[in-house]
């Protein structure tokens, strides 16, 4: 297991490493990357097992997930190079089988609560101790598929499954709070009989006490407090959801991030 300093140097080289392929892709996306980047890094280098399984349910946060298996040395540049380019195996939301470990692909969002509810079932029923983690955005809460998800895990008691909420308050049309009147996920979510617990979304002994923190009986639900585009791309502006980055702003974000590696 990797301490807090060595998944701090892993995080910033992902991050450098996410700023160039998207930079090279001219693609969007990056501010939601960047804002589950932390968690995506933790959750692989220190909370899961070999047999464990992840679900990205976020699929437009594709890049945070290659940079974090590149990490592991499960994907190699040259794949992360062809990012969103034809003929990639790396496409924006991901799909195909390119990209190891990936169960399936996304397109539409609020699936991954109800795909992992069922793989955290079958385990049980198995009797082989996997756990099911599932990353979600704040925004794709607004799909009535996600609720029935958690009303089946909770009724199953499935305590082997976590589900980590990337609470950032932005989504496609302007903030949670102006979209759907709500900033703050957590009272709903306990109403529904689910243990939820809160994290700093850019730290990892945050997210390190929050994802141990589960109940028997009942599944874990993690609300990572984060900011979108964390630091170097129109934080937390509704830019950052849509915009690629420009040769200044790419070039700026790569010093900054040059002297945090440094530090």
């Amino acid at each position: 297991m990797n301490n807090t300093g060595n998944l701090r140097q892993i995080a910033l080289k992902a991050r450098k490493r996410l700023l160039d392929m998207h930079y090279r892709a001219k693609a969007g996306h990056l501010g939601g990357n960047l804002s589950c980047l932390d968690a995506l890094i933790t959750l692989h280098h220190a909370v899961m097992q070999p047999d464990d399984r992840f679900v990205l349910s976020k699929g437009h946060a594709a890049g945070a997930l290659y940079v974090t298996l590149w990490s592991q040395g499960k994907l190699r540049d040259e794949a992360l190079d062809s990012f969103c380019l034809d003929n990639t195996t790396l496409p924006g939301h991901p799909s195909g089988p390119g990209i190891p470990g990936l169960m399936f692909s996304t397109g539409s969002l609020g699936h991954g609560p109800s795909l992992s509810a069922g793989l955290a079932m079958a385990a049980r029923h198995k009797g082989d101790g996997r756990r099911i983690y599932c990353l979600c955005s704040d925004g794709e809460w607004q799909e009535g598929a996600c609720w029935e998800a958690l009303i089946f895990a909770a009724h199953q008691r499935l305590d082997n499954l976590t589900i980590l909420i990337d609470q950032n308050g932005l989504q496609g049309f302007g903030t949670t709070l102006e979209v759907i009147s709500c900033n703050d996920l957590a009272p709903r979510l306990a109403a529904f009989g689910a243990t939820v617990k809160m994290a700093d979304g850019h730290d990892h002994s945050s997210i390190l006490e929050a994802v141990s923190a589960g109940e028997k009986d009942k599944p874990l639900i993690v609300i990572l407090d984060t900011v979108k585009g964390r630091g170097l791309h129109y934080e937390n502006r509704l830019e950052s959801h849509y915009l690629p980055l420009s040769e200044d702003a790419y070039t700026e974000a790569c010093a900054k991030i040059n002297a945090e590696l440094l530090s």
